[in-house]
C-alpha cells in the first residue's frame, strides 16, 4: 500500500515556501495506517511538526460543542425543538431584516423563537460578518469577542435576524450561542462543560481553549502568505495559558491530530468508542443526518454551491450524493461527515470504508470573496487550495477506494 503519495502535494507547497508544514493521519478499521509529520510548526524557530503539535482547529470546534449539548439532550435536560429564550432572554422578540444586506431599522417581527436545533443548524437567521452584506455585516464585525460572554451576547441581540428562524441556513455565530445556552444550563465554564462531557472521558488530553505553559511550545505558530508569496508569523500572538473569558463553543478550541481522532471515531462508532459511550447511537445518528430541505439547498453556501451530493446535519455536512459531491468536493462514500476549519484544518469520516482522514496546518484567511473556500477546508490562499484536496485524492487512489 503505497500510501506515501499523498504527501507531494503538502511537500511542494513547503518546498515552495507558502506552508510551514502539516501534519496529517489516516486511520481505517481501527488502525492507524500513516501519520505525516511535514516541514515546521515554527519555521524561525526550526521547529519541526510532530504528531503531539497543537493546533488551532476553528470551526472543527462546532461539531464538539454539538456533541456536548447532545449529552444533555441524552440526558433529557435539552431538547432541539426547544426555544433558546428559556436560557437566553436577550433573544426574546427578535426581529428580522426587511431585505437581506438592507438598512438595520427596516424590519418586521420574527414570527417565531429560534429553536436548539436552528443554532446546530446554523438556521437561526444569525450571521457571520463574512456571511451576509451591508449593514449587517458591518455591525457584525463591530462585536468584540474579548468580552464576557453575556455582553457579547447582550450586543448579538440588538442586531435584526438576516432571514426568519428555520428559513434557511446562514454560516453563524449560532455554535457560540450554544455553547452559552450550555454554559448557563451547567453553571459552569463551557471549558469546564467540554472536559467533563467530551474531553475526560475520550482521554482528549490536549484539548481545550488554552494550552497549558508546559505545552506552550508544542503549539504550531499561525503564519499568512504575505502579497510576496512569503510567510509571516505575525498573524496572531502565542496561545492562552489559561482559559480565556469567553469560550467560543464556534471556534476556540487547541486540538492534535490524536485527539481530534478519538472524537471522530466516537461519532463514526455511533457515539462510543474503546468501550467508552459518550453518546447514544439516537443522538450521534441525528448528528450525522441531513436536516436540510430541497430548497434550502438551493441557497449557496457563503457564495459556493455547497449542499451539491451533500447535506447538513447537526454541525456536520453529510455526503449524500458520492458521485455529485465527489465532482467538487473530492470522493467519500455516502454518509461521509466533516466540518472544517477555517485556518486549513480539515477532517472526514467515511462510513462505507470505516475510513477517517485529519488534515492539519496553521494558515490565517484572508475571509472574503473566497470564504466558502476556507470554509471547505482550504485556506483562501489560491496557492494552497488544491493541497488538502490532492492529499485526500491520493489516500483514496492508494487505498483502491
Amino acid at each position: 500500500m503505497q500510501l506515501d503519495a499523498n504527501r507531494s502535494s503538502i511537500i511542494e507547497a513547503i518546498d515552495s515556501g507558502v506552508l510551514a508544514g502539516a501534519v496529517t493521519l489516516v486511520w481505517r478499521g481501527g488502525q492507524v495506517l500513516q501519520v505525516n509529520e511535514l516541514g515546521h510548526r515554527d519555521v524561525e524557530a526550526r521547529l519541526p511538526m510532530r504528531r503531539d503539535t497543537i493546533f488551532r482547529i476553528a470551526s472543527m470546534t462546532k461539531p464538539v460543542t454539538v456533541a456536548a449539548a447532545m449529552t444533555l439532550v441524552d440526558e433529557g435536560r435539552l431538547a432541539l425543538t426547544d426555544p433558546v429564550t428559556r436560557w437566553l432572554p436577550e433573544l426574546a422578540d427578535m426581529r428580522v431584516l426587511d431585505t437581506p444586506g438592507g438598512p438595520l431599522d427596516r424590519t418586521h417581527p420574527a414570527r417565531r423563537a429560534i429553536t436548539v436545533e436552528d443554532l446546530m443548524t446554523h438556521r437561526s437567521g444569525l450571521a457571520y460578518f463574512f456571511s451576509v452584506t451591508g449593514p449587517l455585516a458591518r455591525a457584525y464585525s463591530r462585536i468584540s469577542t474579548r468580552q464576557h460572554p453575556d455582553h457579547w451576547l447582550a450586543e448579538l441581540a440588538e442586531l435584526p435576524l438576516e432571514h426568519q428562524p428555520g428559513e434557511r441556513l446562514t454560516y453563524s455565530n449560532a455554535t457560540d450561542v450554544l455553547g452559552i445556552l450550555l454554559e448557563r444550563i451547567e453553571g459552569k465554564t463551557l471549558q469546564d462543560v467540554l472536559a467533563e462531557r467530551i474531553f475526560g472521558p475520550l482521554g482528549m488530553v490536549d484539548t481545550g481553549f488554552y494550552v497549558a505553559a508546559a505545552n506552550r511550545n508544542r503549539t504550531a505558530t499561525m503564519y499568512r502568505l504575505t502579497d510576496d508569496d512569503t510567510l509571516s508569523n505575525d498573524a496572531m500572538g502565542p496561545p492562552a495559558v489559561t482559559p480565556p473569558p469567553f469560550c467560543m463553543g464556534g471556534g476556540g478550541l487547541f486540538s492534535t491530530v490524536d485527539d481530534y481522532l478519538t472524537f471522530a471515531r466516537m461519532l463514526l462508532g455511533g457515539g462510543a468508542v474503546d468501550g467508552v459511550r459518550v453518546l447514544s447511537e439516537e443522538s450521534a445518528r441525528a448528528m450525522r443526518t441531513d436536516r436540510l430541505t430541497a430548497e434550502q439547498k438551493q441557497h449557496p453556501f457563503l457564495g459556493m454551491p455547497f449542499w451539491l451530493g451533500r447535506g447538513f446535519g447537526l454541525n456536520l455536512s453529510v455526503v449524500t450524493d458520492p458521485a455529485q459531491s465527489q465532482r467538487l468536493y473530492g470522493p467519500g462514500g455516502p454518509g461521509t461527515f466533516s466540518w472544517p476549519g477555517a485556518y486549513g484544518t480539515w477532517w472526514q469520516a467515511d462510513p462505507s470504508a470505516d475510513l477517517i482522514l485529519i488534515y492539519l496546518i496553521q494558515n490565517f484567511p484572508t475571509l472574503g470573496v473566497d470564504a466558502a473556500a476556507t470554509i471547505a477546508g482550504n485556506t483562501s490562499l489560491l496557492k494552497l487550495q488544491s493541497v488538502q484536496p490532492k492529499f485526500v485524492r491520493r489516500t483514496y487512489q492508494a487505498l483502491d477506494l
